[in-house]
């Protein structure tokens, strides 16, 4: 029977976890590495836009949920640990495990109780790790430690930026990969108050299915950039339409909505899962002797998809002219701007000697500032922006955007997002 939860990792994924479980009635403690981060949790305060969280945690923070001085305190007492922690990509491309076993190895050393207890790897990895990397090191440190019966799963997430609050406490399907009866009883308790199915398969599968569904995404998108490239060389297409038609094939029925606003273009796939999980899964083809050409492709798509956004942009104006940027997260509703293809659209323009370069968010101004210290103008507004630009380009799509350009700005504007309604598009005409 489950006694507590514990999250190791107060990111994105592992505080969603740990207050979505306190949603659901159990006690949970938290910890993170980064002392900042966990001083704004214990005050209330999210150190990032999520929906939902901040109320949650209003709610929870000082009962349901506590957040633990160190992982001795996070762990004791519990009988689920959950490992949330970040597994970014690597100069190769390869998932860096570094962060993880090192939480592994923290956590195994200060499990202390005599009960049962089930390691949960949370965090996105390589299929094959969790039987490879993790179970032997487990096995190892258990033993050397003299530790209880330590179990060890496999639960991936398959949680949206945006709409992290909702995708917990409603998901579509619940993913665990074990391999012992008593781990597996201890996670059937943990999600029994969950209205989905719960999939028993094995680790290495789990961590399959992630990468399977976040790839199938990335591709989704990178075949929509690649045709709407095709479209803009053919010219005479209005891709929005195309697109929207595309999707009233009856195919499309019976599936998620959200699922065909992958197959629509945009100007690149960011955020912190599709880029890394993809350039991971091909990595790990390439280890292993496969060609996997379908997946190099998308991620050369991507690429690509930016690069010809620089190019529209230089069509319709020269670099003495002044370019504003309309968002700079890697989607609306969110003030993630890790790999935003805003970044390389922007760089490219600085690269191609454009030196009068303004933007906006209505979030992710101060990050990405943070993160790339970049050579241009924040604008306070986003009618500032337009205002102040010779040609506006529409990076994200953003609602606010959208009633911002219904109205004719009297200038060029570059949809790359294709967001705004027909009668919004505008001629790109050279400036001169």
């Amino acid at each position: 029977m489950i006694q507590a939860i514990s999250v190791i990792g107060l990111g994105f994924v592992g505080l969603t976890t740990a207050l979505g479980f306190a949603e659901k009635g159990f006690r949970v403690r938290g910890y993170d590495r980064n002392p900042a981060r966990l001083a704004q949790l214990a005050a209330g305060w999210l150190p990032f836009h999520e929906p939902g969280l901040p109320d949650a945690l209003g709610r929870h923070l000082g009962d349901r949920f506590q957040i633990a001085a160190d992982v001795g305190d996070a762990v004791r007492g519990a009988t689920a640990i959950f490992i949330c922690v970040g597994t970014p990509s690597g100069a190769n491309g390869a998932a860096d495990l570094t962060a993880l076993l090192a939480a592994v190895d923290e956590t195994v050393a200060a499990i202390d109780g005599t009960e049962p207890v089930v390691l949960v790897i949370k965090s996105t990895v390589p299929p094959g790790t969790t039987r490879d990397v993790i179970a032997p090191a487990l096995r190892a440190l258990a033993a050397a430690a003299g530790k209880p019966f330590v179990g060890l799963a496999a639960n991936p997430e398959f949680l949206r930026e945006g709409c992290a609050w909702d995708d917990f406490l409603r998901p579509d399907r619940i993913v665990v990969g074990i391999g012992d009866d008593r781990s597996w009883a201890l996670l059937a308790e943990a999600y029994a108050g969950f209205a989905a199915p719960i999939e028993r398969v094995t680790p290495t599968e789990a961590e399959f299915i992630k990468y399977l569904s976040n790839t199938l995404l990335a591709t989704l998108i990178s075949f929509a950039n690649e045709m709407s490239m095709i479209a803009g060389r053919v010219g005479g297409i209005d891709i929005r339409r195309a697109f929207a038609i595309l999707h009233g094939d009856r195919r499309w029925h019976g599936a998620p909505a959200a699922m065909s606003s992958y197959a629509y273009p945009g100007c690149g796939f960011g955020g912190y899962c599709l880029p890394k999980d993809t350039q991971a899964m091909a990595q790990l083809a390439r280890r292993l002797g496969l060609e996997a050409g379908l997946l190099e492709q998308v991620i050369a798509t991507n690429a690509a998809i930016k690069r010809a956004a620089v190019e529209r942009i230089a069509a319709a104006a020269t670099p003495d002219r002044t370019i504003g940027v309309l968002g700079l997260s890697f989607k609306p509703e969110s003030d993630d701007v890790r790999e935003s293809p805003s970044r390389d659209i922007v760089a490219g323009l600085l690269a191609a000697g454009y030196r009068h370069i303004v933007v906006h968010d209505p979030m992710a101004m101060g990050n990405f500032a943070e993160a790339f210290g970049l050579p241009i103008d924040y604008a306070p507004s986003a009618r500032a922006a337009v205002d102040r630009a010779d040609v506006v380009v529409v990076a994200t799509a953003w609602r606010e955007y959208l009633d911002l350009l219904a109205v004719d700005p009297g200038k060029p504007i570059m949809d790359l997002r294709h967001c705004l309604k027909p009668q919004s598009d505008r001629a790109e005409q050279p400036t001169s």
